[in-house]
C-alpha cells in the first residue's frame, strides 16, 4: 500500500462507532479495489488529492456530489450517495444542520462571539481541544464538520464575514500555549482577506449589547435573512423578521463600541505575542 493511502487504514468501519470512519474506509477499501491511488480519484472525482485523504481519515465531511461521484467513478451503484446523508445526520445536530445549509447561500455572514473564536475561523486543533473539553463521544466528527464548513471561503464568490469578538476570546487560552497562539496567528492572517472583518471589543467597555450570549446572521441570497442564537443544550435559528431585526441592532450596537478593524488586529496580533510558549 502507498505511503498516501495508508491515512485511515486503521479506521473501523462500523457505523455505529463513527459513519463518517464508516465512509472513509468504504471509500478506501473501494478505490484500493479498483486499483486507484487517492490522486487518481481525486482527479475522477475534480477535487484534490488533499481533500480525498481528509475524507478517508474522517478529517472532513464528504459532499453530496462528492458522494456521487465516487459511486460514477468507483461503479458502487449508488452507495456512497445512499450513505451520505447518515454521515450529515451524525455530523451536525438536527438543529445547526438546517443553519449550515443557509450558510451555504449567504452573501454576508455576521456575528458576535464572547467565549470562542467564531467555528469559521478556528483552527483544527483549536476546535479539537474546545470538543475534548465536553468529553463529548463524537469530538472527531464534530471537528471535521467544523472544518468542512469552513470550505465557504473557497467558493468562487465567498461570503462577506464580520465578526466582533469579545476580548475575553483572545485572553481565554483554549489547548495550551502553543494552540491558542496558532489561532491567534490564523485569525490575524484571516483578517488580511478584504471579505472578512474583525473587531475586538475591549473589556473595558463593560457593560454591552452582547451580554446575553453568542449569536450570528445570514443575509442570503434568495429568501429573508436568519438568526441563529447559541445556547447552552442547543441553538435556534430564528427567521422571523423581529427577531432578525433585534439581533442586528445589538450586532451593530457591539460594532460602535469595538474598536475599528485595524487596531483590533492588531490587538490579536499583541495577543498571541503575549502567548509563552
Amino acid at each position: 500500500m502507498a505511503a498516501e493511502d495508508e491515512v485511515g487504514a486503521d479506521f473501523k468501519s462500523d457505523p455505529r462507532v463513527s459513519t463518517l470512519a464508516y465512509f472513509g474506509t468504504e471509500l478506501r477499501i473501494q478505490r484500493e479495489q479498483a486499483g486507484l491511488s487517492q490522486s487518481a480519484l481525486a482527479r475522477r472525482t475534480f477535487c484534490t488529492h488533499s481533500l480525498v485523504s481528509r475524507i478517508e481519515s474522517a478529517q472532513r465531511i464528504p459532499s453530496e456530489e462528492f458522494a456521487q461521484r465516487c459511486d460514477e467513478a468507483l461503479g458502487t451503484g449508488g452507495s456512497f450517495w445512499r450513505l451520505w446523508p447518515v454521515v450529515i445526520q451524525h455530523a451536525y445536530p438536527d438543529w445547526f444542520r438546517p443553519f449550515v445549509e443557509l450558510e451555504k447561500d449567504a452573501t454576508e455572514i455576521w456575528g458576535f462571539e464572547n467565549q470562542v473564536v467564531p467555528g469559521l475561523l478556528q483552527t483544527e486543533e483549536y476546535a479539537r481541544a474546545m470538543f475534548d473539553a465536553g468529553s463529548l463521544p463524537n469530538a472527531d466528527e464534530l471537528v471535521a464538520a467544523r472544518m468542512t464548513r469552513q470550505s465557504i471561503f473557497e467558493k468562487e464568490l465567498p461570503p462577506e464575514f464580520w465578526a466582533v469578538l469579545d476580548e475575553n476570546v483572545l485572553r481565554r487560552v483554549i489547548g495550551g500555549p502553543d494552540v491558542m497562539k496558532q489561532q491567534l496567528e490564523r485569525l490575524v492572517e484571516a483578517a488580511e482577506d478584504p471579505r472578512i472583518t474583525l473587531q475586538v471589543l475591549p473589556l473595558d467597555i463593560g457593560a454591552h449589547a452582547g451580554l446575553a450570549g453568542a449569536f450570528a446572521g445570514l443575509a442570503l441570497k434568495e429568501g429573508q435573512d436568519v438568526l441563529y442564537v447559541d445556547g447552552i443544550v442547543r441553538g435556534h435559528v430564528l427567521a422571523d423578521p423581529d427577531d432578525v431585526k433585534m439581533g442586528r441592532r445589538a450586532y451593530d450596537l457591539l460594532r460602535a463600541d469595538a474598536l475599528p478593524p485595524k487596531a483590533s488586529v492588531k490587538m490579536i496580533a499583541a495577543a498571541a505575542k503575549e502567548i509563552s510558549p
